[in-house]
């Protein structure tokens, strides 16, 4: 293990960390408070101490998986941690643990809110909390390779751990201008959201943080009831870009080069649209045929389903209320996700998709034992250790599930509670049913409980193993 290289990292994110407080502090100036006093100790702390970790480089910069992983896990707990000082410290949030829980609820873009009126915030800190949204959203290593040199393609397990989805290709030759061109697409595509909804009238300081939460697909609003309050304009905007960065980047990186069909043909997109599309007419159909008004149900149905499929987690309604049928259908879309490759969490459309072609393809070896059948996507063929990994990912996805929904149980709440309170964690989604849907939040757990939903939501951000490496003995052996 290359411990120098490991902090000399974490040290630029704790840098980083700092720069980005800036903007809360900004923020805190011009709606004069005082606050921002936090924001400005906090930042100045964590400048110095960064550039005391990275001012000199380790002379051995090479690292590999193991390096990649651990780094970027222990980034993302360190980042949770300082994040959460000005809440607690504010005394907005008077609990540590809360404080914590917020923040990295915020970071991993899961919106699992513990605040029951969040307009009783500061407008500096209800920026810092849907701001770790957008942080998280690309992920602050992959920033950090657009600025940094390090040690040629090993910078590749540093993406791996952090991106979501089952896999991370190149989309240019060296991996620091791929990481360049992702954070370009972020980039642009969030100012176009924010110029859009600021066109339909909507306060500038509402514009940015909604911008932050659905560009990270994270979900924290400024209003108690999230979205409801605002017009039918920025709903539809909303939910058209929620859906928009739940696409695969890749997706767009193919349309920039003018390849349109090359971009529609993309499997995985073209499965979530159609998961999309079903989802959106099953959950219409079945309110309509409750008590009618099939616009007015189209509409939310719309929202919902852009929103949690996408792990964004707004909701203009509540959705808890909604038939057994139409909740059914919204929790099987947060498990299922988003795309790889883009902001959304989830189990990822990719992997659904490989795991139906593998039911298929041992059904077509039972009916014909000696036939000889190889799964591919995109017209290529699925590597053996691809598949592994994708199997193995399930596995552990549902053995994490199971014991989370079991240690949460010792609170006594109701099993939808429960159950869906780590569906909606574990997959970065924010609301679940019922105690912890829309109009209820997740402060009622204890410590305990919500120190398994934080490891949850940290394990469903980076794929899980990144996390689990941090408690393998065999990773912190030296080299």
């Amino acid at each position: 293990m290359n411990f120098q290289i490991i902090s000399y990292i974490i040290g630029w994110v704790i840098f980083l960390e700092g720069s980005f407080m800036i903007l809360p502090l900004l923020t805190a100036i011009v709606y004069g408070e005082r606050t921002g006093v936090i924001f400005a100790v906090c930042s100045v702390a964590c400048l110095i101490g960064g550039y005391i970790m990275m001012r000199k480089k380790p002379k051995n910069s090479l690292f590999f998986a193991r390096e990649g992983f651990v780094t970027v896990a222990l980034s993302w707990i360190v980042l949770s941690i300082i994040g959460a000082l000005p809440f607690y410290i504010s005394g907005e949030i008077p609990n540590f643990i809360d404080a914590v829980f917020e923040t990295v609820s915020g970071f991993t873009t899961t919106g699992a809110s513990i605040l029951s009126d969040v307009e009783a915030l500061s407008k500096c800190l209800l920026f810092w909390r849907s701001f770790t949204h957008w942080i998280g959203g690309m992920g602050v290593l992959v920033f950090i390779l657009t600025i940094l040199p390090l040690a040629g393609g090993q910078t590749i397990h540093l993406m791996r751990a952090e991106s979501p989805g089952p896999s991370i290709g190149k989309f240019a030759p060296k991996m620091k201008k791929t990481a360049f061109i992702l954070y370009a697409i972020y980039f642009v595509m969030t100012i176009i959201e924010f110029l859009v909804l600021a066109a339909g009238n909507m306060p500038i300081f509402d514009a940015i943080c909604i911008t932050f939460g659905s560009a990270g697909t994270g979900g924290f609003g400024i209003l108690n009831d999230s979205m409801a309050s605002y017009g039918a304009y920025v709903q539809m905007v909303t939910a058209l870009f929620m859906f928009l960065f739940a696409i695969n980047f890749s997706f767009y990186y193919v349309l920039l080069f003018g390849r349109v069909r090359d971009a529609f043909k993309i499997e995985e997109v073209q499965c979530y649209f159609f998961i999309m599309i079903i989802a959106v007419a099953l959950i219409t159909i079945n309110l309509h045929l409750v008590d009618g008004n099939f616009w007015y149900h189209l509409k939310h149905a719309i929202f919902q389903v852009s929103s949690l499929m996408t792990s964004t987690g707004f909701s203009t309604v509540n959705f808890s209320e909604w038939p057994q049928f139409s909740r059914t259908v919204l929790v099987i879309i947060m498990c299922i996700g988003a795309c790889a490759g883009s902001t959304g969490g989830g189990i990822k459309v990719s992997r659904v998709i490989i795991y139906i072609k593998t039911v298929g393809k041992e059904l077509s070896y039972l009916i014909h034992p000696r036939s000889v059948k190889v799964l591919k996507m995109d017209g290529k063929i699925i590597p053996h250790e691809e598949l592994r990994s994708v199997n193995i990912f399930l596995i552990t996805y549902v053995l994490i599930l199971g014991i989370s929904v079991l240690i949460i149980g010792f609170d006594e709440y109701d099993l939808t509670t429960n159950f869906t309170a780590v569906v909606a964690t574990i997959n970065n989604t924010g609301p679940g049913l019922d105690l912890v849907g829309p109009a209820g939040n997740f402060s009622i757990f204890s410590p305990l409980s919500k120190i398994v939903l934080m490891f949850d939501m940290l394990a469903g951000r980076l794929e899980i193993f990144p996390l689990l490496l941090l408690f393998s003995p065999g990773a912190w052996k030296k080299n």
